[in-house]
């Protein structure tokens, strides 16, 4: 249970207001502020209507070009916004102590 209590305190740790953090492990974000689970929730809600709509064509083979182009840009666009609105990006091991701020 410590895991998670030192989980959220790390997420609330955001002078800067970052709306997406470092994730634990690995390269990437999560969501840390409102605006950030806002763009995660438009992002899949999207990702979900674009899927749908996707397999109620009654030819999914002719459009799947389309479909996939469509999803590329999306990803692209939420990595665009999580990269301008995120910490900086790099590799993380585990919860950062006060020594390996950057």
């Amino acid at each position: 249970m410590d895991i998670i209590a030192r989980y959220l305190r790390y997420l609330r740790d955001n002078p800067e207001g970052y709306w997406f953090k470092r994730k634990l492990y690995g390269w990437g974000w999560t969501p840390a502020r409102w605006q950030g689970w806002l763009v995660l929730v438009v992002f899949l809600a999207v990702f979900v209507w674009l899927l749908v709509s996707f397999t109620n064509e009654p030819n999914p083979d002719a459009v799947a070009w389309q479909f996939l182009a469509k999803v590329c840009a999306w990803v692209v666009l939420l990595i665009g916004v999580c990269y301008l609105t995120g910490e900086p990006p790099r590799w993380q091991w585990g919860i950062p102590d006060d020594t390996d701020r950057s």
